[in-house]
């Protein structure tokens, strides 16, 4: 028969009293540690079979609560969230790595600002939580390893890039930051199926916001009658709804169908060295109101994909964050200064 294992486990719990105050049990079953196999010799078989089959949880009781409580915990606070964020500085459409680190960033630059974040499926990350071909490590090329830094991910250092061993725990770690942060609201499994588009005297058109909709209903509108949406209403809307898919790159397709861009010709086959310049480059409010970022700008601009390598969706993220606090100044600029047309067209133009 194969030796004994080097430890046994000696919870808290369900130990008898005789082997409570055996010293050696005491040391052990009282700190939470080990017993050696040396310290387990000499008990009888009763008294090991406890202390390998119970565990400090087994008289667990939970308080008391009543289901309609549940109800009204989770409901009052969506609703609350829902009339809170109907107006905000800033929507994200996409909680991918590209619109998590915009958010992480507006989150610093702008702590008074409002942000909501729509992300379509029930778990935000978008493709970040696994690195290619569902391998996990995520390979990150420098310097966008400065943000795993300032978030203390730890890396494997390979000279012009960093090897994180899994992609979760970047992702994990990045959308607890944002989740964190007090101006900061997410709204997963809501689908953005529109913009708000306004028309303006002077800068033309302009994008005003999202079209939401939980996203089992958007997936189903063909197979029941119209099911009608609800709006965030924002100042600008960032949108990181990543490639090509069935709800990706879908902010950058609505402007093409409504002709406020030349049509988007899709990304172009992967070039990891000319893709990531080429998506931070790129990220822009491409028109007023509504800004670009991560794999969107290269459905948008026929940039090349990049493939396993996310440094280009961090950087362009951040990016965005910039691009947007630009784009507020300049707004909150028209308000507070009328001035004649031209000098408004300049300041839009800026």
């Amino acid at each position: 028969m194969a030796a004994m294992t080097a430890s046994i486990t000696a919870p808290l719990s369900g130990v008898p009293l005789n082997v409570k105050k055996n010293s050696v049990a005491r040391s052990a079953v009282r700190s939470g540690r080990m017993l050696t196999t040396a310290q387990a010799k000499g008990y009888k078989n009763s008294q090991l079979e406890t202390l390998v089959s119970s565990t400090p949880f087994d008289n667990f009781s939970f308080a008391p609560i009543r289901e309609a409580v549940v109800n009204r915990a989770m409901t009052s606070r969506y609703f609350d969230d829902l009339t809170k964020y109907s107006e905000c500085d800033v929507v994200i459409s996409g909680a991918g790595s590209a619109g998590l680190c915009c958010a992480y960033e507006l989150s610093k630059l702008a702590p008074d600002a409002k942000i909501a974040i729509i992300e379509q499926g029930v778990a935000p990350g978008g493709g970040a939580w696994l690195g290619g071909q569902l391998m996990s490590a995520m390979v990150v090329r420098k310097p966008a390893h400065n943000l795993l830094d300032e978030l203390n991910v730890p890396y494997q250092d390979e000279g012009d890039y960093v090897v994180i061993k899994h992609a979760s725990l970047f992702t994990s770690t990045l959308l607890s930051k944002v989740l964190a942060a007090p101006n900061v609201k997410l709204f997963n499994a809501t689908a953005c199926e529109d913009l708000i588009v306004r028309e303006d005297p002077v800068s033309g058109r302009y994008v005003g916001g999202a079209v939401t909709n939980w996203t089992l209903v958007s997936l189903n509108h063909d197979t029941q009658m119209c099911m009608d949406p609800n709006v965030i209403e924002s100042k600008v809307l960032v949108s990181s709804t990543g490639h090509d898919g069935p709800m990706g790159a879908s902010g950058v397709k609505r402007l093409a169908r409504l002709g406020m861009v030349d049509a988007a010709p899709g990304m172009s086959a992967l070039d990891m060295n000319t893709a990531e310049d080429m998506i931070v480059r790129n990220t822009r409010e491409v028109v007023p109101g509504m800004i670009i970022c991560g794999m969107e700008v290269a459905e948008l601009d026929g940039a090349p994909r990049m493939g396993p390598t996310f440094g280009a969706m961090f950087m362009s993220g951040q990016k965005a964050a910039h691009c947007a606090i630009n784009s507020l100044n300049r707004q909150n600029a028209l308000q507070q200064q009328p001035e004649s047309a031209d000098a408004q067209k300049e300041l839009v133009n800026a």
